[in-house]
């Protein structure tokens, strides 16, 4: 299996597909050393704890290096990479501090009872990679995993695996125990489906980020499985630009980033723009000169000065033009920026044309700030690419009348993850997002993510139809934790055994007088 530059085309490594024989392998170690675990000093929270924090600061240790290997798998900004993996030991950091504060519960049950509710790991579970964020996104799912004292197997993207394999040496290192962590590079649907069809399979959940389509079949196979199952999936998320901003250029530079950051590769990439009325022309003037000063400035994803990177590959380039091709030529989108692939030199003698780079595009279907409430408005939310989630750097704009129309412009849309607001009032801000049918919602900002914070899609109402296209569950915080555990009732009988003999044997000689208890 070679793995590519998107931006050049060069290879960087070749990685064996595991062979059915392996993955038979990898499912029993997986499963032994979970048993094992369970009477080893791992079954501790306190050794977890400390293992997790060891191997957050050798992540972040090796948070520069692993950001350039980063660049050469994804084609993204250098200065994109290293800010983020910057950041993500705070996950296992996070965990390895919340497992230690965990207090457990007890219940007020009836009589001399008492009644403990402890929560404890499910065992194997797997857990599928994309390519836009390889490892923060590993990062994120193994770090809980780990905490909550599962045995993790790791479906690494195909296209982006490396940084996700050095992660599984530093465990190592870090002292996770043998056979706990096992990650797999390869393709995703035979190697899912192998270890999922096994007569023997051991997964106990499966946690997903990825596509729509990619969602539905492994969701069919956890409910065939009857198994847990998380899935972080689609998006199109909305960014509403309310006339009370005070500064225009500062919502049209959170809107630049929340739209081309990671060259439009997110789940929460701000897709639809839609924009007030009284400040429309105004933010799509600066918009557009915003997206042309990117497109000036693409090159070599390595160089620090490079604006925007590549995409993942010329096939996905591709696939993405297709969507800006037809918005163009079959639903009439006027394009105020970008709309095709740069197969040219930059002005630093890069040549595009070796890569998969696509510029910053602006699509709309209105003409100026009134050009609202008519028939482009119906088109515009009929269209292919309204409806789908392109995963580029392509952006839809359009005006709105008030607050009204704008939740309705930002509802009107099958996926439901993530969502921004950008306005001086803190009263619409409060009533907008709670209207807004997305599971995390942004006010005057984008694309913020947290260990604490959690993550994950809206079962979005949409004009009475119910939608779930962007996944279920939640990552990050306490629930994430919680989805990596199973919760046990434990009642202990405090009577003692005379006690016992007198009012709890149902099946005495005589039992007038007692106080049975069924129950």
């Amino acid at each position: 299996m070679p793995i590519e530059n998107p931006a050049n085309g060069t290879a960087l490594s070749r990685l064996h597909i595991p062979s059915p024989a392996q993955l038979d392998h990898a499912l029993h170690t997986a499963q032994q050393a979970f048993l094992t675990s369970r009477s080893t000093p791992w079954s501790s929270a306190h050794v977890r704890s400390a293992v997790l924090h060891r191997l957050s600061v050798l992540l972040s240790a090796q948070a520069s290096q692993l950001a350039e290997v980063e660049t050469l798998q994804t084609g993204r900004c250098i200065r994109e990479m290293k800010t983020q993996l910057s950041r993500v030991g705070e996950w296992f950091e996070y965990y390895a501090a919340l497992i230690r504060t965990l207090e457990g519960r007890t219940m007020p049950v009836k009589g001399d009872m008492l009644n403990t509710i402890e929560r404890q790991p499910l065992g194997v579970v797997l857990q599928v990679i994309p390519f836009n964020h390889p490892l923060l996104i590993a990062v994120k799912k193994i770090s809980v995993a780990l905490a909550a004292g599962n045995s993790v197997i790791v479906k690494a993207s195909e296209l982006a695996p490396l940084t996700v394999l050095t992660l599984g040496a530093l465990a190592r290192e870090a002292g996770v125990p043998d056979g706990l962590l096992t990650i797999l590079p390869g393709p995703g649907a035979p190697i899912c489906n192998h270890l999922l069809s096994h007569p023997s399979s051991v997964v106990r959940k499966i946690d997903l980020t990825g596509g729509t389509a990619t969602g539905r079949v492994l969701g069919r196979k956890a409910g065939e499985l009857l198994i847990p199952y998380t899935a972080e999936l689609g998006g199109k998320a909305p960014l509403v630009v309310f006339d009370d901003v005070p500064d225009v250029q500062s919502a049209v530079a959170g809107a630049s980033f929340a739209s081309f950051v990671a060259s439009g590769q997110t789940c929460v990439s701000a897709t639809r723009v839609l924009v007030q009325q009284d400040v429309y022309d105004q933010f799509v003037a600066s918009f557009i000169e915003r997206a042309q000063s990117i497109e000036r400035r693409m090159g070599d994803p390595s160089e620090p000065c490079t604006s925007m990177g590549s995409l993942i590959s010329r096939a996905h380039m591709n696939k993405v033009h297709g969507f800006v091709h037809r918005a163009i030529e079959s639903d009439g989108f006027r394009v105020l920026a970008g709309g095709a692939p740069k197969t040219e030199f930059s002005a630093t003698s890069y040549d595009f044309a070796k890569g998969a780079f696509y510029p910053p595009t602006l699509l709309t279907l209105a003409r100026d700030a009134a050009d609202i409430g008519t028939a482009n408005e119906m088109r515009l939310r009929a269209s292919e690419i309204w409806k789908g989630e392109v995963f580029g750097p392509v952006v839809l704009l359009c005006p709105f009348r008030d607050e009204e129309h704008a939740v309705e412009l930002a509802n009107d849309c099958q996926y439901g993850l993530g969502a921004s607001i950008w306005t001086e009032s803190l009263s619409r801000a409060h009533r907008v997002s709670k209207r807004l049918a997305n599971g995390v919602v942004w006010v005057n900002g984008h694309h913020r993510n947290d260990p604490s914070s959690i993550w994950g899609g809206f079962i979005a109402t949409s004009n009475g139809s119910v939608f779930s296209a962007s996944g279920l569950g939640r990552e990050n915080g306490l629930e994430a934790l919680h989805a990596y555990t199973q919760s046990k009732s434990i009642t202990f009988n405090l009577a003692s055994a005379q006690e016992r003999r007198a009012n709890e044997d149902w099946f005495a000689e005589t039992v007038e007088g007692r106080q049975l208890r069924y129950g």
